[in-house]
This record gives structure tokens, sequence and C-alpha cells, in this order.
């Protein structure tokens, strides 16, 4: 009977809460959405803050935690770099940054926000432009039960173990990306390999080290010029496979590297990160300047040139698309059985994650919401959506679109949070925040 009852409450404790470990951007399998009781559905600078914490230096990289232990990046400057930048630019050639930058990995305490340790992983001037919104820690590490692995796209990989001891550090060759916008594609990992994309304008790849060395185990050079989309790891019924997507083609490699698909028809640029739900594969690019922002739903088991034929809405292996359905920055979501997508104006829509059918088109969220680029993200029957400006827009999840209501923090933040356990985690332009219902507010200074 004692074992009945051990196995009933770790039922009931794993429908209650959302995931112990949030090891990547957008969590587990990439999907930013979690199925919990619990969570906090309304919060403030100071309501429902279990504490923040002061992250020196500038960083869009997501908070990633694995046990008590919450890992981040940053780039620290010498010179006041000035408030973020917000909204939508016309993209021209940007200028290299002045002063002395170090660029930083942190460790924090889950309970107190206390930060345990920080590494310097190098100091100097930087030689490569980034975006007016980019930083040179955009990329959202990723971490498992032995260490934490930090890449920043224009300098290399470096590795941690929990407790802050460096594994092993691998440099990687500066390249050019577009207009000077700097880099932003985060790793994954899959059964002790790294695999990261880099596409800029000198000569892309996809690459694969592994965790325990560092060693390259293969690499690919890629018929791409920049792109700053993460790639995923799709694990179904028939292999595991790298799927990236790119302005010229989506691709998938096998876990050796060698191409397995391909598929045309995508948007200049492409950002939004892959996913699976329902053993489909959502793929998503909308560049906004573009007449073709498509969105495809892939089945499994695909090979060669999956590519649409003209007037061609599905094929054997596409279940459905949307020629103009894509968003241009946030990673699109599935939650119960919807597909939704926030796009970077602030518009929202739902679709049949099976079938594509529209449940609703295009809505406002709120006529002066600005611009959106973290990713929508869901749990408790509701999606919550956060803008550039701080504010987290709360909609109902279902058929109908209702916005519930809003949380502000009163601060730039462009990076997707990590939900998992009680809590949310929010990173904003100069704190972590850790979210919780009820949470008794505090701050470390």
């Amino acid at each position: 009977m004692r074992i009945i009852g051990i196995l009933i409450l770790a039922l009931v404790c794993s429908s209650l809460f959302a995931e112990e470990n949030w090891p990547q951007f957008r969590g587990p399998g990439s999907l930013g959405a979690v199925e919990a009781q619990g969570l906090p559905t309304t919060w403030s600078t100071t309501d429902n803050v279990s504490w923040s914490t002061p992250v020196p230096g500038r960083g869009w990289s997501s908070p990633v935690v694995w046990g008590d232990r919450i890992f981040l990046t940053s780039v620290v400057s010498s010179k006041d770099p000035g408030a973020p930048k917000t909204g939508l630019y016309s993209g021209g050639p940007q200028s290299i940054p002045e002063g002395e930058h170090r660029w930083m990995v942190y460790a924090l305490d889950w309970r107190s926000g206390r930060v345990v340790w920080e590494r310097e992983v190098h100091r100097g001037n930087p030689d490569k432009a980034r975006h007016l919104t980019n930083s040179y820690a955009s990329e959202t590490p990723v971490v498992d039960a032995e260490r934490v692995y930090a890449y920043f796209g224009n300098l290399g990989v470096f590795a941690f173990d929990h407790d802050g001891e460096a594994s092993w550090s691998k440099p990687l060759e500066h390249t050019r990306t577009r207009n000077g916008w700097g880099t932003a594609a985060s790793p994954v990992l899959h059964e002790g390999r790294l695999y990261l994309v880099n596409d800029n304008e000198d000569a892309s790849y996809i690459l694969a080290l592994d965790t325990a060395t560092g060693k390259q185990i293969w690499r690919e050079l890629r018929d791409e010029k920049s792109n700053w989309s993460t790639p995923f790891v799709w694990s179904h019924e028939g292999r595991s496979e790298i799927v990236t997507t790119g302005s010229n083609k989506i691709r998938s490699y096998g876990l050796s590297g060698k191409l397995l698909w391909s598929l045309s028809g995508m948007s200049t640029i492409a950002i939004p990160t892959p996913f699976s739900k329902y053993g489909l594969l959502y793929i998503a690019s909308g560049y906004m300047p573009d007449d073709l922002r498509p969105v495809y739903a892939i089945r499994p088991g695909a090979s060669g040139d999956i590519s649409l034929e003209d007037g061609q809405t599905s094929n054997a292996f596409i279940a459905w698309h949307h020629p103009q359905g894509g968003p241009y920055n946030p990673s699109p979501l599935i939650y119960d059985d919807a597909y939704y997508t926030l796009y970077d104006r602030g518009f929202f829509t739902s679709h049949d994650a099976r079938t594509g059918a529209v449940i609703y088109d295009k809505r406002r969220i709120d006529p002066v919401a600005g611009n959106f680029t973290t990713s929508p993200w869901a749990y408790d029957g509701k999606i919550f959506c956060l803008n550039e400006d701080g504010t987290t827009f709360v909609i109902r999840a279902g058929s109908s679109f209702e916005v519930l209501g809003k949380n502000d923090l009163d601060e730039v933040t462009l990076a997707s949070p990590a939900i998992l356990r009680d809590s949310l985690l929010i990173r904003t332009a100069t704190k972590l925040y850790r979210i919780k219902s009820d949470g008794a507010s505090s701050s470390q200074q």
C-alpha cells in the first residue's frame, strides 16, 4: 500500500508542477508550453516576485536551469551602451560599439537569486558589429547533468561544470553577418553531442561537438547566408534528425551529418525555432517585407527534396502549409490542439494544429502594445505574450480571442522566459526575476 501511495503522490506532483529542469531555449522539446497548475498568472516588479537579481551588461540569452543552478550569459562593456533599443529598424549597416567588453557566464542560486559564481571567458574590444536591438550574448546556453555550455557566436563555446570549474573551450572563427547584425542562434544538446548552426555571410556551417571534450565530431557547410534560427533535434519512431531552417532551404541532417531531406520556399530571413507536436514538425519564417512568409507542418520519414510544386498546398510529407502565416522573430506555439502565432507588431492568430484550419484570424492584442520579439508561452489555459517594453499580455486559450489582463515589468525585455517547478524566470535589460504565486518580494543588490 505504501508503494501505491508513493506512486499516486508522484503522479499528482507531476500534474501539479512544471518541468524540473529547463535545459535550453524554449525548454524541453522547444515547445514553450507546460502542463501544470499553480504557476503565476499575475505579477509586477513587486507582486508575486520571489526575488530579482541585477545582471550586469547586456544579453538577450534566456536563463537555463538544472537542479538548484540558474545559468545565463552577458557581455559587460567598459562604456555605458545606453538604454537598449527596441522596435523595428531599416536594418542598414551597424557600427561596432566602443570600449573594452567582458564576455561572462553567470550561475545563480535557484532559491535566493544570489550569484554563486561568475566566469569571464574573454576580454577585449569587439571586432564585429551587432544590430541595435541585438547583444553579444543573445545565444541561450544549454545545460545537462554534467555541464553548462555557453556559446557566443563570434567567439566560441565554453563548458563549465555546475560549480564553475572549466571543462573545455572551443574557439570558433569570426564571421560577417548581414549588415553587421550579429549572431543569435542557440545550440542544442542530444545524447552527448552539442549541435550548433552558424549561418553567416562568409561560410555557413552546422557543427557537432562532443560534450565531454569539445572535440569536433563533424562539420558540414551550408549554402546559406545569415539566419538566426536555433536548430531542433526531432526524435520520432523512425529516427532522430537535426532540423535547420534557412533562407534557401529547410534542411534535415542525420546524426552523422548526412543530409536527409530538404524543402525550398522560405522567407529571406529565418529566425523562429522548429518544434514538434502530434507527430508533426512545425517550421515557420516570416521576414516582414517578403510576400512569402510560410508555415509548414511536416510528416516524419522524408527523404530528398520534398518542396511543394506550384499550386500544391500539401504533399506526401507536408501535411499542411500557409504561405503567409509565419512570424518574423517570435517562435509559434502549440497549446492543447491549437497552433498560435504571435506577430512582431502585436497581432495574434490561431489554427488547428493538425489540419491548419483557421480557428480565428489576426486579432490585435492591444492598440498600443508595441513590438514583440520574445516567443509566447503557455500554461493554465492561458497564452502569455511579452512585448519589448516588458508588458506581458495574458490571452485566454481556446476557440475565441480574449485578452484577460496584462503584467508590467516596466523595462525592455527581449529574452524568452524559463518555466519550471512553481516559477517563471524572466530576464529584463538589467535584472532576472523569479516570479512565483504569493512570492515574498525580495531583491539582491
